[in-house]
């Protein structure tokens, strides 16, 4: 008998080019058989909080929140250099002191935590989901936005700035990868349990570097009007050896993201994350 195992994760390409071939039998899962509920990460984020699913996406802002019940997997994740979010504008501010309004794609994003690390005068926030912000922007409802996804290829065809770089910043301050999203299982289920979703994931991100058209109509289903070369670029800037496997280095990088925020008393927690 199939073991069903309830997964989310967003319905960005990043996510449906790693997880097309696990889903969808394209490689053996052996006795599981993974259920798909795509929505946005913040409505991930806030799902983890209330231990909703038993594997799901998640920002690594929130991971921090959710440690006594989901360990990290090794697979899955988004990390990388210069792959952060964007803080946008459709004016040029003299400083940013300027700036009196930003929209953010939840408060629990890693997006979030970055902006509160490089400016942390920015306190009046609303947030939106992330492809309402442009629009956000455009219309003055706010001064600036935070973009994260494919927004950051589109937005200066819209007549956008960019302000900030958060993932050039990033680099600046700790020369390490941005951890973004990362893939959390419930501690609820048995290790084994966890350890198999993780190789699971690992090897259909393999398999998705190995046959690159393979996930292309998954991909191309939840991107909405989002053209062929920005779903590209996408899964370019956020699936690479990080999404196989952390490494050394990711587990790393995370864990520089968490000390900072915490010297800088942006979060709390004694928690000690696993990596399985």
């Amino acid at each position: 008998m199939k073991t069903k195992i309830n997964i989310g994760y967003s319905p960005c390409p990043n996510d449906c080019f790693i997880f097309d071939a696990l889903v969808h039998n394209k490689i053996d899962t052996g006795h599981y058989v993974f259920n798909p509920i795509l929505e946005d990460v913040e409505t991930l984020n806030k799902w983890a909080f209330e231990e909703k699913l038993e594997v799901t996406k998640l920002s690594y802002h929130a991971f921090i929140y959710v440690t006594k019940f989901y360990s990290l997997l090794d697979s899955g994740s988004a990390l990388g250099f210069n792959c952060g979010p964007l803080l946008i504008s459709k004016n040029n501010f003299a400083s940013i002191n300027d700036i009196k309004s930003v929209a953010i794609p939840g408060k629990n994003t890693t997006a979030n935590l970055l902006l509160s690390l490089a400016l942390p005068q920015l306190k009046n926030k609303t947030e939106l989901v992330f492809s309402e912000i442009e629009e956000a922007v455009l219309q003055g409802k706010v001064d600036a936005g935070l973009i994260i996804h494919e927004n950051r290829f589109t937005y200066q065809d819209r007549g956008l700035k960019k302000i900030i770089d958060l993932g050039e910043y990033w680099d600046g301050l700790i020369k390490a990868p941005i951890p973004l999203g990362g893939i959390v299982a419930s501690k609820k289920l048995d290790l084994k349990v966890r350890k198999d979703i993780s190789r699971l994931i690992s090897e259909s991100v393999k398999f998705a570097f190995a046959n690159p058209t393979e996930s292309k109509e998954y991909v191309k289903q939840h991107a909405q009007s989002m053209s062929e070369a920005v779903m590209q670029k996408h899964i370019q800037l956020y699936v690479n050896e990080f999404s196989v496997g952390l490494g050394n280095d990711g587990k790393k990088a995370v864990k520089l993201l968490f000390d900072k925020a915490i010297s800088l008393g942006l979060i709390e927690s004694d928690e000690v994350f696993e990596v399985i």
